[in-house]
């Protein structure tokens, strides 16, 4: 199971996001010079977190971006179901139900318990870590 770069660019773009909370509106254009990422790219995934209600633009020359939430209620897990859609490492895991449309075998498989267990892991370390931890993350290696 792989991320794409829309769930990685997006957490990238989030976390610069929250490293500004609080100071107005945020250009693109310094984002994609900060993160790396191209301007263009970062328009398109701006586009699904404000749809997603994680995101509100401000239009104008002193414009841009700003979260709607502060950065200790946003997690890496929302960011990456908004990109990615649900983790999963097998489709037969999207849903809890045994008989599902994904696998017929879903409910005499032997393997599933494992990756249903995988899903879970993976989802608990990503909703469980906030912005505002990666903000703390950030200072703490530029401390040293």
């Amino acid at each position: 199971m792989k991320l794409s770069t829309k769930g990685r660019y997006g957490v990238a773009a989030m976390y610069d996001l929250a490293l500004h909370y609080g100071q107005g509106p945020i250009s693109l254009k310094s984002v994609a010079q900060r993160q790396g990422i191209s301007e263009h790219y970062l328009e398109q995934l701006m586009g699904a977190l404000r749809k997603a209600g994680y995101v509100k633009s401000i239009r104008g020359s002193q414009g841009g971006y700003t979260l709607t939430k502060d950065p200790t209620q946003i997690t890496v897990g929302d960011i990456i179901t908004i990109m990615e859609g649900p983790i999963a490492p097998v489709d037969c895991v999207l849903t809890d139900e045994a008989e599902n449309t994904y696998c017929e075998r879903a409910g005499a498989c032997v393997t599933r318990g494992v990756w249903a267990k995988v899903r879970d892991s993976i989802n608990n370390v990503l909703d469980s870590i906030s912005l505002a931890d990666l903000c703390r993350e950030d200072k703490k290696q530029g401390d040293e």
